[in-house]
């Protein structure tokens, strides 16, 4: 009987795929890894699967808060749906069971990524160009007082021979108030 240093692998048994565009949608190495225990969970034939957060953090070494909080942010991104289950307990009480994850196709999560890129992208063209004209504007002159840059002027003085054209207030002036009320 001879030994084999490294036995034979199966392409069927024991591995599963993890598409190649994953790497390219932007994702956080835990989402990657939340991700990739999703494929490895997966029935090939419906593409679902029901691993609870605390099955999930064991395997790839997180805590079920942790692991919720990037669930929902793969299912913002688009890459898995999820949907509540209810299970009946013995007594016949209906209790919450864990979600139905559907993974959904990559060549949609990729078209939903490009739309994303594309429209933040038009978002930062825009206020680029806004920022331009606000420049154009402040630079044509002090037109508009709330732009223009403070200049501090020296305040006339009597010297100058300016007048303040305000006289005193008159006694009678004063005691309007009193009569008023």
């Amino acid at each position: 009987m001879s030994f084999n240093k490294w036995p034979k692998r199966s392409a069927e048994k024991n591995y599963f795929m993890v598409p190649n565009e994953i790497f390219s949608v932007g994702l956080d190495f835990r989402e990657i890894s939340i991700y990739s225990y999703l494929l490895r969970c997966e029935n090939r034939k419906t593409y679902q699967c029901y691993p609870s957060y605390k099955t999930i953090g064991h395997a790839i070494g997180m805590s079920e808060n942790t692991v919720a909080k990037y669930v929902r942010q793969l299912e913002e991104k688009g890459l898995i749906y999820t949907e509540p289950t209810m299970v009946r307990s013995k007594d016949g009480r209906p209790l919450n069971g864990n979600l139905l994850y559907t993974i959904r196709p990559i060549s949609g999560v990729l078209e939903a990524f490009y739309e994303r890129q594309f429209r933040q992208a038009e978002e930062a063209a825009a206020r680029y160009r806004v920022a331009e004209l606000l420049k154009k504007s402040n630079a044509q002159g002090r037109q508009n007082a709330l732009c223009a840059p403070f200049r501090e002027e020296e305040s006339p003085s009597p010297n100058q021979g300016v007048e303040t054209g305000c006289e005193p207030f008159s006694e009678g002036f004063e005691r309007t108030k009193e009569k008023a009320g």
